[in-house]
C-alpha cells in the first residue's frame, strides 16, 4: 500500500499523480494535470513542470529555473476550490489554494490556473489571482472567514 498522494486527493499516490510523473499516464482533466503539477512541486520534479507547461509560456532553461526555486520551500497542502469549463472544449479553469514555508514563513498561493488541451494532452498556460473579499470565505478550506483566517 503505498503513501497518500501529496495532491491531498484523500487516493494513493500510486493510483493518483505517481503513474503521470513517471510517465506511464497523461492526465485525462486539467485537474488531474493541476494535482499532478502541484506533487511535481512537493517532489521537486522539474522535468514534469517543464513538459506541461504550454509551448506559448515556455522560457528558456525553464526546467534549470524551476529546480532552483525548489531550495527551501516545502509544500504543506492543496485545496481545489474550482473547476470550470472554458469557452471551448478544449481550455479549462482549475482555482486552486496552495500552502507553502519558505524561509521559516508560512505562505500561499491562490490562483485561477488557466489550461489549454492539444493533442489530447492538457497543459498549463497561465495563472491569475481571483478577487477575494475580506468577508468570502478562505479559499484554504476552513469554515472561516477569509480575514480571519489566511487573510
Amino acid at each position: 500500500m503505498s503513501e497518500k498522494c501529496p495532491c491531498c486527493s484523500g487516493k494513493e499516490y500510486s493510483l493518483c499523480c505517481q503513474p503521470f510523473l513517471n510517465g506511464q499516464a497523461n492526465p485525462s482533466s486539467a485537474e488531474q494535470l493541476m494535482r499532478s503539477r502541484y506533487t511535481a512541486y512537493v517532489e521537486k520534479d522539474a522535468a514534469w513542470l517543464a513538459q506541461t507547461w504550454h509551448s506559448s509560456k515556455r522560457v528558456a532553461d525553464l526546467e534549470t529555473l524551476l529546480s532552483e526555486s525548489f531550495a527551501g520551500t516545502e509544500w504543506l497542502g492543496l485545496n481545489v476550490t474550482r473547476c470550470n469549463h472554458g469557452s471551448h472544449e478544449n481550455e479549462a479553469f482549475v482555482t486552486f489554494f496552495a500552502r507553502y514555508l519558505e524561509k521559516g514563513r508560512t505562505s500561499a498561493i491562490y490562483e485561477c490556473s488557466r489550461f489549454l488541451r492539444e493533442d489530447q494532452r492538457w497543459y498549463y498556460v497561465e495563472g491569475t489571482t481571483p478577487e477575494l473579499g475580506r468577508n468570502d470565505r478562505c479559499p484554504c478550506g476552513a469554515d472561516k472567514k477569509y480575514k480571519k483566517c489566511c487573510g
